[in-house]
């Protein structure tokens, strides 16, 4: 059974977090949070052309509590470090993955490197919500290099999945998640037509960073995310151009949805006290 395309959204305009990513917010816990569980956001960054300096760019110290942050560089450089002493370099094809939990205070980077030489960046950031059960754990980071993530050739030369999170076609991802999720990050080619299978009842999205999808006589272009009905095990895309695009699927969580900036919890009271326990230095301080 197909699934049907049932929400189509484009990328907000253009706004800066920090001075060093230039963002599109492609979703967020304030709009689709029921319809996207378990994801909370994401924001593509670029691509955009820095110029080289002295001076490194990005954002922050800044708190985060009861979710995960993914983020996937395409170009570019980023550097993190949190108060749980993750922290780590990724460049092109690598993915870090940080879960926030408890609560943990970071930043992030560009790297002294790209900033020195300067150059084009883009990543996507993506937020995975965490189960009731599991927002207060212990902070974890996982830095994934492109090497390690398994790619998958599709038939006929039709491009390739690259299985970040969860398993195509027996093939898994290196990330270890806290409930079922898969991230691929896919290529097709012009022409060519992919059917994806995913476990019925699951939410299931698409994100196009470059190119155009058709699904049935609809269309999913660049920087527009194609959200599909739970019910039904396939999606049938065909690329229009060649395309870039991001596949996420994961078991909605079916709790409630308490955001307030950077903590998402179940309740008011939770994030209330999330607020308390940052101000009071309980997520620790960066050296």
């Amino acid at each position: 059974m197909k699934r049907r395309l049932e929400v189509k959204r484009k990328g907000s305009d253009l706004h800066w977090v920090g001075d060093g990513f230039p963002v599109r917010t492609i979703f967020s816990y304030n709009d689709i949070a029921e319809q996207i569980s378990p994801f909370l956001l994401l924001d593509h960054g670029g691509p955009a052309e820095f110029k080289p300096s002295d001076r490194i760019r990005g954002v922050g110290e800044h708190p985060h509590r009861g979710f995960e942050t993914v983020t996937i560089v395409y170009d570019g450089e980023v550097e993190h470090r949190d108060s749980a002493g993750g922290g780590g370099k990724i460049g092109p094809g690598d993915v870090q993955w940080m879960t926030a939990a408890s609560g943990l205070v970071h930043e992030e980077m560009h790297s002294a490197d790209f900033t020195r030489k300067g150059g084009v960046f883009e990543m996507l950031q993506l937020w995975v919500n965490l189960p009731k059960k599991d927002k207060m754990s212990r902070p974890r980071y996982q830095g994934i290099e492109n090497a390690s993530i398994p790619k998958v050739a599709l038939k006929d030369g039709a491009g390739e999945v690259r299985v970040i999170a969860g398993e195509f076609e027996g093939t898994k991802g290196p990330a270890m998640t806290y409930s079922p999720i898969d991230v691929w990050d896919s290529k097709l080619r012009k022409g060519s037509e992919q059917t994806f299978k995913f476990v019925d009842g699951r939410t299931v999205a698409v994100f196009v960073l470059k190119g155009q999808l058709s699904v049935d006589r609809e269309t999913v272009s660049e920087n527009e995310l194609g959200v599909f009905s739970r019910a039904g095990v396939e999606v049938s895309l065909k690329a229009d151009a060649d395309t870039s695009f991001v596949v996420l699927s994961g078991e909605p969580l079916g709790e409630p949805v308490v955001g307030y900036g950077p903590f998402v919890m179940n309740s008011m009271a939770e994030i209330k006290q999330a607020i308390v326990d940052f101000e009071a230095g309980k997520m620790g301080r960066m050296n």
